[in-house]
């Protein structure tokens, strides 16, 4: 079932599932309680992915052509004493002009292979694509993800949990700077995320007002107020600039119970998104996908379509 896109003017028509939810629907999306039970979902997916799945993104890594890099960024956090160090990977499209940067928010599973391995088909695809480890600095030795994983099979999502909001914010924009101020990109930068990294990076358009468009893979809208009563935050989706593109699967009624609502809220505000529900697909599906021996062929098809969609998109910016 698709969603209709929503923009400034245009007619919306919304699923009759707006006119049966309730707030109780999405009540406590982004609780600490529901995040604790999303992380505990999202991982038991992650544990059916099979080990030639994770190869396949080793190899696809091996056998690239491009260039790949990874930075150390510092950047002194507001009232901070100290710098802070971010590490981020990077990879370079094989093009004659300068190109557009993809900020890629990874998932709560951290600095994957898989995450390379997706940001190096962005970079396929023509742009510029950054990944940055948001575990930088968080580990036991002050590392990132890998070191972060020798704490417990759970530490990786327990402390993506734990990140401080501002954190997150302080170090996407470190990266958008840098990756916006290379001599090979053209200034022009969007943000895509996944799961978690997509919440992150509906959040992200709240924040950073210079972005060209919004890449929102299977994540939740910004919301507010108590734990028990979570609703849209209207107040904090205004300060959008950049249309939202959504990516959403059928079988996620986790994230999708709160589409009605936000498809909604930026009606009304006349904000531009756009989101598409692939029909059998289950969450995670840009990754599942992938995966040679996922027993679902809708994942594989979402995920075929979906990139066909994100590249049509990209290419107009």
């Amino acid at each position: 079932m698709n969603y209709p896109a929503t923009k400034p003017c245009g007619r919306i028509v919304v699923s009759t599932l707006l006119s049966v939810l309730t707030v109780a629907l999405f009540s406590g999306c982004t609780s600490r309680h529901q995040e604790q039970s999303n992380l505990q979902t999202d991982y038991n997916h992650a544990d059916s992915a099979s080990p030639e799945g994770q190869d396949l993104a080793k190899r696809r890594l091996a056998m690239s052509p491009r260039h790949h890099e990874w930075v150390k960024i510092k950047y002194k956090p507001a009232n901070a004493t100290t710098e802070r160090e971010v590490s981020a990977f990077v990879v370079y499209p094989e093009v004659k002009t300068k190109a557009t940067s993809v900020l890629v928010i990874h998932e709560i599973f951290g600095m994957s292979d898989w995450v390379q391995s997706l940001t190096d088909q962005v970079a396929e695809a023509g742009y510029i694509a950054i990944a940055p480890d948001l575990l930088s600095e968080m580990g036991p030795n002050r590392g990132g993800t890998s070191d972060v994983a020798t704490a417990g099979s759970n530490a990786i999502g327990t402390t993506i949990q734990a990140l401080p909001p501002d954190q997150i914010t302080a170090d996407l924009n470190a990266i958008a700077d840098y990756v916006a101020a290379l001599p090979a990109a053209n200034g022009k930068l969007v943000v895509a995320g996944f799961c978690w990294g997509g919440t992150q990076t509906f959040r992200f358009a709240t924040n950073r007002q210079s972005l060209k468009a919004s890449f929102v893979f299977y994540g939740g809208p910004p919301m507010t107020g108590p734990q028990e009563n979570q609703v849209i935050d209207k107040a904090t989706l205004t300060r959008i600039n950049a249309p939202v593109y959504g990516f959403y699967a059928e079988n996620d009624m986790r994230i999708n119970a709160t589409l009605p609502a936000t498809i909604e809220a930026m009606r009304k505000l006349g904000k531009t998104y756009e989101p598409v529900t692939y029909g059998g697909a289950g969450h995670g599906f840009m990754r599942v996908g992938e995966d040679p021996n996922d027993k679902n062929p809708q994942n594989k098809k979402a995920h075929d379509d979906a990139w066909i969609r994100w590249r049509e998109i990209l290419a107009k910016i």
